[in-house]
């Protein structure tokens, strides 16, 4: 009986120590992703869309980096790269996939595209909003366009009955498609989005893109290992379960999920006479993903129990990442949910990230 007691008071004590937590220590050594950065420039002609980048307009478009693994920084075992345009009506995207073996077998339009192997193109126009823009894309063709209403793991649908109007999309081969007797050089494929309707998914204020706009946006690979049997390709299996696919990406998202809009890139829509290769984005990044990456701990990981503390209480965090870049954290804890507030102790920028993802700028 006395054992027992002491355990309730020791536990009861334990309780009130986690409900009047004021500082917590965390590990950030590992959690920085620094989004990367795109430029896209002007051209006052519209481009002609057939899977090629021939037209001339096109040289006005700087590549990517080759693209890198989804969760690192590893090569992938295959090159892409892409680059972009744009004009008054259209955002302009191409991007070569290097493969060896180019197949695909899905020709229904808005069907799972990821299920071959497929190039994707994920646009979010507004950092208010949490609505954003997925297309992906086979070696077929074959196009599934989709808006999101925030991401899925923060409980977001995904709606495949949007149709980007007016979208035009062709695939060139540079070798043979559905042919297992040779080897392949490249796939690739141009892509024109009218600009209007991914402003439309935040709305009727949203009515026109201008020069020095900023988007969120990354762009993904998914390749499959394949089996072939009778001549025909196939994902591969192992003891009877699918092979997982790689996911190579043009921006680092640190795990394999593509749908964490807070650590795509950034793109720059340039001036008209404008050769913008290193824009600035007004913000403080580093303050700005450290926050992220607070939000991911918190949300989903080994902070998830400052959930339950109680309401208005305030928790400062401790790590030598923060103090070695003068940014201050702290959780607040509010009745729906909680406040992350990060502020660069030299240049006063502060950020709060919400419960829900939702950063503003103060």
């Amino acid at each position: 009986m006395f054992i027992s007691r002491l355990f309730f008071v020791f536990s009861f004590l334990i309780f009130l120590g986690c409900n009047n937590i004021e500082n917590v220590e965390v590990d950030l050594a590992n959690s920085l992703i620094i989004p990367k950065k795109y430029s896209v420039n002007y051209i006052d002609s519209e481009i002609n869309i057939d899977g090629k980048d021939d037209e001339s307009q096109w040289k006005k478009a700087p590549k990517t980096p080759d693209f890198i693994d989804i969760a690192n920084n590893k090569k992938p075992l295959q090159k892409t790269y892409m680059k972009m345009l744009w004009d008054d009506e259209n955002l302009y995207i191409y991007a070569r996939l290097y493969e060896e073996h180019i197949w695909g077998d899905i020709t229904q339009r808005d069907a799972v595209i990821f299920k071959n192997n497929d190039f994707e193109v994920f646009l979010k126009p507004s950092i208010i909003h949490t609505n954003y823009g997925e297309l992906e894309i086979n070696a077929l063709g074959t196009v599934w366009d989709l808006l999101l209403n925030k991401p899925y793991r923060l409980g977001g649908k995904a709606n495949s009955k949007w149709n980007i109007d007016n979208l035009k999309s062709d695939v060139f081969i540079s070798g043979t498609i559905n042919d297992s007797s040779d080897k392949d050089y490249y796939w690739s494929t141009e892509i024109s989005i009218p600009l209007n309707e991914i402003l439309e998914i935040n709305g009727p204020d949203y009515k026109k893109v201008k020069s020095g706009d900023i988007w969120r946006a990354n762009f993904s690979r998914v390749q499959w290992e394949h089996d072939i049997s009778d001549g025909k390709y196939s994902r591969k299996k192992e003891n009877n379960k699918l092979k997982r696919e790689y996911n190579w990406v043009w921006s680092r998202q640190g795990q394999i999920n593509m749908h964490i809009p807070e650590n795509w890139g950034f793109i720059y829509f340039n001036d008209k006479n404008e050769i913008n290769t290193d824009f600035d984005l007004k913000i403080d990044i580093k303050t700005e993903q450290y926050g992220y990456a607070l939000f991911e701990k918190i949300k989903y990981k080994e902070l998830k129990y400052l959930n339950d503390i109680t309401i208005d209480e305030r928790i400062q965090f401790n790590s030598n990442s923060l103090k070695n870049n003068n940014i201050s954290a702290e959780f607040i804890k509010t009745k729906d949910g909680f406040l992350i507030k990060c502020k660069n102790q030299i240049d006063d920028f502060i950020y709060t990230i919400n419960q829900e993802g939702i950063i503003k700028y103060e």
